[in-house]
């Protein structure tokens, strides 16, 4: 990408209810992904967000983020997920960078904005928006904390279906509420509905995969095995924030257990404390982003920054985003944000 895009995608980003919205006119309907075309993705990224010191985003950082991604054979990103700490965005920070990305990035990689939510008012509004400046696809997560009926969860996603081609969520551990299988068998006849993020685990994947839906898994300890043995499509990883080409062969080139195993220390250690915390911790060690942390996040203890850093050394420098070497940040290198 040259000085001048990246110019015109921050003056996007910073004027967005103007630049962006004049963008998305010139997407016309023939132009946009089929859901097919989200069907077929194999490694989607849940990509990280990085931050200036103020805590504002930095979009310099996210650039080389996704680029790396692109060059490491990623098909897709989602944006503001959990590990893009949408949580922690303002609604009008979410679709600004959902928009930047589409308008710096969207003819080279698959762009899915995160625009679920637990009231079915926002994740409505959320969606038109996150469409009308140029998202290929949406993730919903079924609503959380207050939780409702079965009835109430296919209506839910009901509301938000017909507005383009969309990824359903199961993640119990965070919303508290399992998505069964009938409600996903009930939305599976929707035109838009692309498939589902799967957290559950390979019996709950190959239900899913006898009946023809399409399958993410959800956690990158099991990818290798959904994908291989149970049917599933691909993953949506974290891990591939780190090592891109590595999780691209995971996925692409057939069985490979060797590979798996190597990876496994490094996705268990990721997930030792709630996700993002380990992936941002990580990427501040690799010098791929500052060491800032909007809080309740806050980075991973001494010990385990000194682990990642053997991680790294085991699986090679090279396998890895970034240039500089692994290092092991003090606690005074951190910088924590409350106000932003």
């Amino acid at each position: 990408m040259t000085n001048m895009d990246h110019n015109v995608c921050t003056q996007v980003f910073n004027g967005f209810d103007t630049r962006v919205l004049l963008m998305s006119d010139l997407l016309c309907p023939m132009c946009r992904t089929s859901t097919d075309g989200i069907k077929s993705l194999r490694l989607i990224t849940a990509v990280k967000t990085p931050y200036l010191p103020d805590g504002r985003f930095d979009l310099e950082a996210y650039d080389s983020l996704i680029n790396t991604q692109i060059n490491g054979g990623a098909e897709g990103v989602i944006v503001g997920g959990t590990t893009g700490e949408g949580h922690l965005m303002s609604w009008d920070e979410h679709i600004m960078l959902i928009g930047h990305t589409v308008n710096c990035f969207g003819s080279n990689i698959k762009v899915i904005g995160n625009t679920g939510s637990n009231s079915t008012r926002e994740a409505v509004h959320a969606t038109e928006q996150g469409f009308a400046v140029g998202m290929h696809a949406a993730l919903h997560v079924n609503p959380y904390y207050g939780k409702t009926s079965t009835e109430g969860l296919i209506s839910h996603f009901k509301e938000v279906l017909p507005m383009g081609p969309t990824i359903i969520y199961n993640v119990p551990s965070r919303t508290s509420q399992d998505i069964p299988p009938p409600v996903i068998e009930a939305l599976s006849c929707y035109s838009n509905m692309a498939g589902v993020k799967e957290c559950v685990g390979h019996e709950r994947v190959k239900c899913y995969t006898d009946k023809g839906i399409t399958i993410w898994s959800g956690n990158d300890d099991e990818c290798h095995d959904s994908r291989w043995k149970y049917g599933a499509t691909g993953v949506i990883s974290v891990a591939s924030n780190l090592v891109p080409g590595l999780m691209h062969s995971l996925m692409f080139e057939g069985e490979n257990a060797a590979l798996n195993e190597k990876l496994l220390p490094l996705m268990k250690w990721l997930f030792c404390e709630p996700n993002p915390i380990g992936l941002n911790t990580a990427l501040a060690q690799l010098g791929v982003v500052r060491p800032v942390f909007r809080l309740p996040y806050t980075p991973l203890p001494l010990e385990k920054r000194v682990e990642f850093v053997r991680i790294v050394e085991a699986i090679g420098r090279e396998n890895f985003v970034g240039q500089k070497e692994a290092r092991v940040l003090d606690d005074d290198d951190f910088v924590l944000i409350s106000r932003y």
